[in-house]
Parts: C-alpha cells; sequence; structure tokens
C-alpha cells in the first residue's frame, strides 16, 4: 500500500485527491500548505501549489520522498533533506472540469531509479502515458504549453471579443477550433498552417486591422509577422 500526501488544495491538488481516491492499493491525504504543523507521514509526498512556495513549504516536510507538481520549477528547488522529484502532469486543470488521467502525460523526474519508479507507479495508477523529463526538458515543455495552450487560450478570448462586438455568436466558431487542433495529430504545425499571412494576402490583412482596436492590431501584426517569417 503506498499513503500519498497531498500539499494544497488548488486545482492541481484537488483532481489528484479525487483520482487517487478511487485508485487501488492507495491511501491519500490532503493538507492545506497553510496548515502545516502537524504533518502525516506518506510514502510519496505531492507539494501542490504556486511556485513560488515550493521551496519555505518543502523545508518544512521530512517524509522519505517529497515531489512538486510544477512545469517551470527545478528538482533541485525542493528544500527538503530526503529525496526528491517531479510529478509534472501536461495538462489545464480547471476546478470545475473533469479530467481523464488515461490522456494526461506525466512528466517525472528522480534523483535514484528506484524513486522514479516508484513515481511511475503512482503515474500508473491514474494514467497511462509516462515519460522521463529532467528539469531543463520540463522548463522548455512548460514554455511550449504556454504557447500552445495559455496564449492559444488568449486569442480564443480575443476571437469572442470580437464576436461580441459585431454580434455574432463565438459557437460559431467552435468546429474550426475543433479541426485545427484535430489537424495537428496528423500534420505538422507548419504543414497546417493556413489563414492570409502565409498567403501574404495583403488587402485581407489590411481589412482584418481596420476591424480591429489598437490593442488587437499589435497582435495581429506581430503574429502575422511571424508567420510570414
Amino acid at each position: 500500500m503506498i499513503s500519498i500526501l497531498i500539499v494544497g488544495n488548488g486545482n492541481v491538488a484537488t483532481h489528484l485527491y479525487n483520482a487517487f481516491l478511487k485508485a487501488d492499493q492507495l491511501t491519500v491525504t490532503q493538507l492545506n500548505s497553510r496548515n502545516l504543523r502537524e504533518i502525516p507521514k506518506a510514502t510519496i509526498t505531492i507539494i501542490a501549489v504556486s511556485d513560488d512556495a515550493i521551496a519555505t513549504i518543502s523545508s518544512k516536510i521530512n517524509n522519505s520522498l517529497v515531489v512538486h507538481t510544477s512545469g517551470s520549477v527545478a528538482m533541485e528547488d525542493l528544500k527538503n533533506t530526503s529525496s526528491k522529484g517531479v510529478f509534472y502532469m501536461l495538462q489545464t486543470f480547471s476546478k470545475n472540469k473533469k479530467i481523464d488521467f488515461s490522456r494526461v502525460p506525466f512528466c517525472l523526474e528522480a534523483e535514484n531509479k528506484e524513486d522514479y519508479q516508484l513515481l511511475a507507479i503512482l503515474a500508473k495508477s491514474i494514467g497511462k502515458k509516462i515519460y522521463p523529463v529532467n528539469s531543463e526538458q520540463r522548463k522548455a515543455l512548460h514554455v511550449a504549453a504556454v504557447f500552445v495552450n495559455n496564449f492559444t487560450n488568449h486569442l480564443y478570448k480575443i476571437g469572442n471579443d470580437i464576436c461580441i462586438e459585431n454580434n455574432v455568436p463565438f459557437e460559431i466558431l467552435h468546429p474550426l477550433i475543433y479541426e485545427t487542433a484535430q489537424k495537428i495529430k496528423t500534420l505538422s504545425p507548419e504543414e497546417a498552417q493556413t489563414g492570409p499571412a502565409i498567403r501574404n494576402d495583403k488587402k485581407t490583412i489590411k481589412n482584418h486591422l481596420e476591424l480591429l482596436n489598437d490593442q488587437q492590431q499589435k497582435i495581429y501584426k506581430l503574429i502575422t509577422t511571424s508567420i510570414k517569417n
């Protein structure tokens, strides 16, 4: 039986806790990161808090294996004196949106082979996709994820604003968004690129810019130039 302690109560911590509750051969406890006076013993302690708090919180934990869930924090930034590792799930987590962990990539790192194998067993208890990823690789993946997820979602927001301003439903764009996401499963992003920028359609680009406010124009021009280049 593997005992798990999750420190934190945000989106990642909550989804992990609920998933581990349903897994066999696991016991799981969740602890608010603000209440670290009495820390339960556990086989694996998972720190799922903001990046800036990881070092401070880990310094207060003496359990045998302590890992964090961050994409951008190095394993060495953990300040516990026991074994260290990383249990990073490359996925976006929202509190009220269920997660299918069988589709989530688990990017794992540990100081030794035995701890890595233990983290792999834990990941396989709720998921299927396991990858050995070191801190530098994970940092690069995290930046790439910001582009394909956070920045893309912000572009959805701009698209939604434009639809609202012109009294058309944003849901008309849903099939296009879906097809674009599906296309990169069989084509590289470069091969899948379409639109006025790749065609250098100057008249269409000029018409688009006339519809946009100043901030939207800056983003449109920057991305258009990037695509052209």
